[in-house]
Formats: C-alpha cells, sequence, structure tokens
C-alpha cells in the first residue's frame, strides 16, 4: 500500500505542481501556466466513464503496471519535447496523456484499497495512505526541483538542467512498475461481464446505482464544496513562492522553493496526515467533519499574512515563508483526511465499491479545474494580497458544506 499511493503522488505532484514550476523558471506568465495546466485536471474527474469498466476487465494490479508504464514512458517524452521550439504546447499534450495514465492507476489503486479493508481499518490506514501519497509528492516537488535547481546553479542550460530533472522521475516510476510486479496484490475481482452488451449494461447500473444511494446528492455537494478555497491556492500558491518581488511575490530560487514547499511543508504534511487519521479514528468521522473543515481552512490565513509582507518592500526571511507555508500545509493535510474517508465510508459501499469511490474523487477533483484556471488570472489582475484574501472567502462554502452534510451510513468508525 504505501508503494503504490507513493507512485500515486509523483505524477499527480508532477502535472499539478512541478510543471507549473517549470514553465514559471522557463518564462511563463501565472495566467497562462494556471489555464493550461488546470484543464489538465480534467482528467482525474473523467474518471467515472472508465472505471466501471476496469472494474470488468482484467486485475486491479494489471492496469497499476499498465499505467505506471506508460507514465515512464511519457517523463521521457516530456523530455526530449523540451528541446523542441513548440516544447509548451507539445508537454501540455504529453501532461494530459500522463493524466489519464495517472487516473487509471487512481482508481485501480483505491480499489486494491477499499475492497481489501473493512471500515475500521479503512480509518486506521487512512494516515498512512495520505502519507505515502505525500512522499509521492515531496519526491516530486522536491527531489526533482531540487535536482533541475542545481544544475542550473552549475551551469546547465534551463531546458537541458529540466530533461534530466523529468528523467529521473521516469526511472523512479519505471523502477516502482518492476516492484509492483513482484508485490502488489491484485485486489478483489467482480465477475467478468460476458459480452459488450452486458459491458455497458453493468456500467448503466452501476450509474443508477451511484444515483439510488440515500442523500446522495447532499453528499456530493459536501465532495464538490470541500475543496472550494483550496482550489485556489493549488497552483498559484507554489508560483506566488517563486515570483519575482517587483510583482509583489516572494522571489525564492527553485532549490529554496524545493526546500520549503517540496522537503520541509510535505513532510509537514505526512505528520498532520497520520495525525488526523489517528483523530477521526479516535473520535469518529461524524463528530470531527466540521472541526476537520475549519482545519482545512482557517490556515489559509498564512498565504495572506505573506502576501502582505512581500508587498511592503522588505525582504521575507526563508525562517518566516518556511513557518507559515508548514502552518497552511499542516492545516490542509490534517483536515483533508476527513474527505476522503467521507467518500469512502458514506458514498463509496455497495455492490459497485471501487468504481463509486472513483465516481466520488472524480466530481471532488472537478471544482480543481475552475478554481485552479482562475486562479493565475486573478492574481494578475489584482494582485497577490487581494487575492489571497479572496481565497479566504472562497473558503466559507467548505465549512458550511461539513456543517450540513449528511451521514446516511451509521455504521462509521466510533470510540
Amino acid at each position: 500500500m504505501p508503494s503504490s499511493y507513493f507512485a500515486e503522488g509523483v505524477p499527480f505532484a508532477l502535472v499539478i505542481w512541478v510543471a507549473g514550476t517549470m514553465f514559471k523558471d522557463l518564462g511563463h506568465s501565472d495566467a497562462q501556466i494556471t489555464v493550461a495546466t488546470a484543464t489538465v485536471g480534467l482528467a482525474w474527474s473523467l474518471k467515472p466513464l472508465w472505471a466501471a469498466f476496469l472494474d470488468m476487465a482484467r486485475t486491479k494490479k494489471f492496469f497499476v503496471l499498465v499505467s505506471e508504464i506508460a507514465i515512464a514512458l511519457l517523463l521521457v517524452a516530456c523530455a526530449l519535447a523540451l528541446g523542441a521550439a513548440s516544447y509548451f504546447a507539445v508537454i501540455i499534450a504529453l501532461l494530459w496523456a500522463i493524466a489519464f495514465a495517472s487516473a487509471t492507476q487512481d482508481i485501480c489503486v483505491d480499489g486494491i484499497y477499499v475492497t481489501s479493508l473493512d471500515e475500521r481499518r479503512q480509518a486506521a490506514w487512512i494516515g498512512m495512505q495520505g502519507t505515502a501519497w505525500n512522499a509521492g509528492r515531496i519526491f516530486g516537488t522536491a527531489a526533482v526541483v531540487f535536482v533541475a535547481g542545481a544544475l542550473q546553479r552549475r551551469g546547465t542550460p534551463a531546458r537541458e538542467a529540466w530533461s534530466w530533472a523529468l528523467s529521473c522521475a521516469a526511472f523512479v516510476m519505471a523502477a516502482l512498475a518492476l516492484y509492483h510486479y513482484f508485490v502488489l496484490p491484485t485486489g478483489s475481482l467482480r465477475r467478468h461481464p460476458g459480452n459488450a452488451s452486458e459491458v455497458f449494461r453493468e456500467f448503466a447500473a452501476s450509474v443508477r446505482a451511484f444515483f439510488a444511494k440515500k442523500a446522495i446528492w447532499g453528499m456530493l455537494a459536501f465532495v464538490v464544496l470541500f475543496r472550494a478555497g483550496e482550489g485556489f491556492l493549488l497552483v498559484e500558491a507554489p508560483l506566488f513562492l517563486q515570483a519575482d518581488p517587483a510583482q509583489g511575490g516572494l522571489g525564492l530560487s527553485l532549490e529554496s522553493k524545493s526546500l520549503i514547499d517540496g522537503t520541509l511543508s510535505t513532510a509537514i504534511s505526512i505528520v498532520a496526515g497520520l495525525l488526523g487519521g489517528k483523530f477521526i479514528e479516535r473520535y469518529g468521522l461524524r463528530r470531527t467533519l466540521v472541526f476537520m473543515a475549519l482545519c482545512l481552512n482557517i490556515p489559509h490565513i498564512c498565504y495572506v499574512v505573506l502576501s502582505q509582507l512581500a508587498s511592503s518592500g522588505h525582504p521575507v526571511s526563508f525562517g518566516t515563508v518556511a513557518l507559515l507555508v508548514c502552518i497552511e500545509k499542516f492545516g490542509y493535510s490534517f483536515g483533508f483526511v476527513a474527505n476522503m474517508l467521507y467518500m469512502m465510508q458514506q458514498i463509496a459501499p455497495g455492490e459497485f465499491k471501487m468504481t463509486h469511490y472513483a465516481f466520488a474523487t472524480a466530481l471532488m477533483n472537478l471544482v480543481l479545474i475552475p478554481t485552479q484556471s482562475a486562479s493565475g488570472p486573478l492574481a494578475d489582475a489584482i494582485g497577490y494580497r487581494a487575492f489571497f484574501l479572496l481565497v479566504m472567502l472562497a473558503s466559507i462554502p467548505s465549512i458550511l458544506a461539513a456543517w450540513f452534510a449528511p451521514f446516511p451510513r451509521r455504521a462509521e468508525v466510533t470510540p
């Protein structure tokens, strides 16, 4: 389980965060970066279109291995594309392919998790799941970015440095595929349909069963709204750390950014995810959901403080940036585990458990597309100070969604 969720975290981090860092380093604007990369996230929201078919054919392990090999090859293609004059458009197209492969991998890894563990063990392991995923994020946002920065500091041209960094990521994904070939369980197997018409009947049945669930619209409202504020920060906050001080940014170098936004904050996220999982296991999801929503959203004020300090005309110390970014990441990771566990225990259970969990996570990611797309143009138009104040207002629906979230299934973890 840890290695498979690490393998989930690597391509997601590369597509959502590292690609933006790379394009910013190569001179592209926030608006150009967020609009282009945010739409790539649509791949994770389209998972329901093929999740049911993965639940019918071959094994979950088979699709995990195929996805990991494809991601490794596509990263090599990205590394080679950096040598082309029109590299931006080519890499965006390749990121779409990586995102689709990563989404397929997510479906089947999650499927192994939710079909192999009962509800109590899901809660007990949810923190470790997030820990392993965040370790993959550390590799992407810290190790890959650090390699690119270190090579540039030694005189390597920027595009060549990023090409080597992406090649390192490709090697890691290929190594994970080889490891999983030997150790990954197959996951539970549903009955395979006999012909094409039965495939579509099964898919239609999974859709009908999903929308027939008790309180489904209230549960989906929670899923969609819980990350409303965080969606604006997801891509834009790292760009703010890297932006020129003359534009109101913090002006961190690639190496400093990899240390703060990659290593330190992600290590904090790992600890927070573990604590969040234990907290829910101890007190129960129903009793803690609103508190977890507050933990997720209130620390966004750290970026309000940083943007005010950055615009004051005085340099912001490395320690101050590190402290405030880590506080925000702790709150986010501590609170976010509640979202995942809610989908596992309230939405996913039933005959089509893996498929319905994929439906829920797809809708969760759907809210990120408009918020990420809008974040760059908004920040460019109104400046970082006003933008992060807007993020605080956008966080209010998340807390309201947690307050009114329905719990149709009572068999949740309790003390």
